[in-house]
């Protein structure tokens, strides 16, 4: 229990410094790639691999791990280039997203670094929509690319994505309530996903990339003369966000009088223990793991609902 309590002080040491451990690996080639070590569970050589019927090509076969039975995922192959080969002097990383377990595929690991999220930036412009970057950042003067797991789990093993209509009908009798909700979240099919949900509820969002956009929004209704509160129903936020990460733009809210009310949920593919003491941390309202329409549905109807009940809801 006592080294459980010290990872959880380690981890929680990097909160609302706005920093992060990145696990580097590549690919086959010269290119760097990095993966936040929060999501990784285990790294270790390649497995034997048991094929599976009518598999998706990316999923190379299944492995018997720790008695568990997890897919193996080629991540050179997710990304649009060829497959690995050779798999026994390849790796695999096993991760957690979006409540489940999965390996990736990967040619080497190379080792941890500790890093700022303010020197991880968005992907280059031009880089397209299809893209599978989600950051970028620079190691001892070599790129390092940041892929979007999630993109890649959506197009593998898409997730349901519309609400109950139990849930919209509900949602429909409400009235008095401001609906317009602000997204933050640095991954493309993350942002459809959270948008298409809230906006099924009739309710409208602005949709923003990081954490650093996300306080110059609220910092720009402030210089307006608006009050953030009255403006926005709630916050949706990722974690893991480039310039800045949702940890250190919750705990910028929160210092901030001004806007230290607004209703702040984190919602992120990042699981396990250290969440909650997080959470707590930065004074965060909420935390919803990804990603399942009803639960996200049911915590924007929750708000709707104490608003209606406060005395002067808006």
């Amino acid at each position: 229990m006592a080294s459980v309590l010290d990872s959880v002080n380690k981890r929680t040491q990097l909160v609302g410094q706005n920093r992060l451990e990145l696990l580097l690996f590549s690919l086959g080639g010269r290119q760097l790639y990095g993966i936040n070590v929060f999501k990784v569970k285990e790294v270790l050589q390649c497995p034997h691999l048991n094929e599976i019927p009518k598999r998706n090509p990316v999923v190379r076969g299944v492995a018997h791990i720790r008695g568990g039975t997890i897919p193996i995922m080629d991540m050179r192959q997710a990304t649009g280039a060829s497959r690995l080969e050779n798999l026994e002097n390849c790796f695999v990383i096993i991760t957690e997203y979006n409540r489940s377990t999965q390996g990736f595929l990967v040619s080497s690991v190379e080792r941890i670094v500790n890093m700022n999220w303010g020197a991880i930036h968005p992907p280059p412009k031009g880089t397209g929509r299809e893209s599978y970057l989600t950051a970028v950042t620079e190691v001892d003067g070599r790129l390092v690319e940041i892929i979007d797991v999630e993109k890649i789990l959506a197009e593998v093993s898409p997730l349901p994505e519309l609400v109950s209509e139990e849930v919209l009908d509900e949602v429909s009798k409400m009235d008095g309530v401001n609906k317009h909700v602000l997204i933050v979240d640095d991954s493309t099919i993350a942002r459809k996903q959270i948008q298409k949900v809230v906006e099924s509820m009739g309710v409208s969002t602005t949709v923003l990339k990081n954490g650093r956009e996300a306080l110059d929004y609220l910092q720009a209704l402030l210089a307006e003369g608006k009050d953030p509160y009255k403006e926005l129903l709630m916050v949706i936020s990722d974690i893991e966000m480039p310039e800045m990460d949702g940890y250190t733009f919750t705990a910028e809210v929160r210092a901030n009088p001004k806007m230290a009310g607004l209703h702040m949920i984190l919602h992120t593919s990042l699981s396990g223990i250290f969440n909650e003491v997080m959470v707590k941390k930065v004074g965060a309202d909420d935390f919803l793991a990804k990603f399942h329409p009803d639960e996200l549905a049911s915590r924007v109807s929750q708000r709707m609902r104490d608003v209606i009940g406060q005395p002067g809801s808006r």
